[in-house]
């Protein structure tokens, strides 16, 4: 779980440096745009874990064995319940109270423009 912990964090670390959060706004937006980079993988790694269970519980012999891959049938639709349940809050939080990714009129983008 550490090293889980510490991937995500040199996801989120980089994206936070570019990111001036000084209002509600700019609060949600950094949140969706860091859910929206990298709850793609994490979805795809949760449904890799539900059909390891699933292939696990087909060719088990013993019932231990079919209780561990129940588990991890489980934790696969728990954790992908979960995952798209938050991404969808915060669309909804940004979409109910009008939050967009723009800045005022009259200030200048911290990034030129880019070709």
């Amino acid at each position: 779980m550490k090293k889980f912990g510490i991937i995500v964090g040199s996801f989120v670390l980089p994206l936070s440096a570019l990111a001036a959060i000084t209002d509600l706004n700019s609060i949600f937006t950094f949140i969706r745009g860091v859910l929206n980079t990298i709850l793609p993988l994490i979805i795809a790694l949760a449904v890799v874990v539900f059909v390891w269970g699933i292939f696990q519980y087909v060719v088990a012999a013993d019932e231990e064995k079919k209780k561990e891959a129940q588990s991890k049938i489980i934790y696969g639709v728990v954790g992908l319940f979960v995952m798209v349940s938050v991404w969808g809050l915060v669309n909804i939080l940004i979409n109910t109270f009008g939050l967009t990714n723009t800045t005022p009129s009259g200030t200048q983008s911290q990034l030129p423009n880019l070709p």
